[in-house]
């Protein structure tokens, strides 16, 4: 196990170095911020999701006032977001509990809980599964060493073979999270913002450019012309 974990390490450390330097966030949202980015952000563009998240804070300024509105009021404030009044029910849902468990949301007990007890924490809250979760510890302020998974993260470790194929986004962020036991937040975001970069431009779904992917060489799907299996 030590030996396949130590594999697993060098195959992530070598594919980081190939990805080449990214820009980290400058600014971080707060936690509660970063979690009411990431649960309307499903399925939708980022610059779609991001305009909306501005709309939330120039119209309610903060999560207090949100988990007081009626989930009608929020689902038509983020009404471009994919599936509006789904998310605007768990958001206002979500906020409600935190206020309920926490008295306020502040979420600072979240920076210091062990790891897989504050992605529990969290993921007991409505519209909240791993992506969420691990977003809200490692994006934020907090930045958790926790690795954030995506649609388009996890197609590239399906396709590198890191992940089998029916592998969903809590089983990415773990394998890649126990491979990388040294590793900082900001690594782990580094890494989840290469590839997401890389998903959305070269290993694409529908049509991969394995020609042009820094990690082709390393790549039994690229072998294989792109496909998973």
């Amino acid at each position: 196990m030590q030996a396949a974990f130590a594999f697993a390490a060098a195959d992530v450390a070598g594919w980081r170095e190939r990805l080449g330097p990214v820009a980290l966030p400058r600014r971080r949202r707060s936690p509660v911020g970063q979690l009411v980015k990431s649960i309307i952000s499903a399925r939708t563009r980022d610059a779609v999701s991001a305009a909306a998240y501005d709309r939330l804070v120039a119209g309610y300024g903060g999560p207090a006032a949100l988990s007081r509105t009626a989930p009608t009021a929020v689902a038509r404030t983020i009404g471009d977001v994919t599936f509006a009044q789904a998310k605007a029910a768990q958001l206002v849902a979500a906020l409600r509990r935190i206020a309920a468990a926490d008295g306020g949301f502040a979420l600072d007990h979240l920076a210091d809980r062990p790891l897989g007890d504050a992605l529990a924490w969290l993921e007991a809250l409505p519209g909240v599964a791993r992506k969420v979760s691990a977003s809200t510890l490692n994006a934020s302020t907090l930045r958790r060493p926790v690795m954030i998974v995506d649609t388009h993260v996890l197609r590239v470790l399906q396709r590198l073979g890191f992940v089998p194929p029916a592998a969903d986004y809590r089983a990415g962020s773990e394998a890649v999270t126990a491979a990388m036991p040294g590793w900082t937040g900001d690594d782990f975001l580094g890494f989840h913002i290469a590839l997401k970069r890389l998903g959305q431009a070269v290993c694409r779904w529908d049509a991969p450019d394995c020609a042009a992917c820094p990690l082709a060489p390393d790549c039994p799907a690229a072998a294989r012309g792109g496909s998973l299996h």
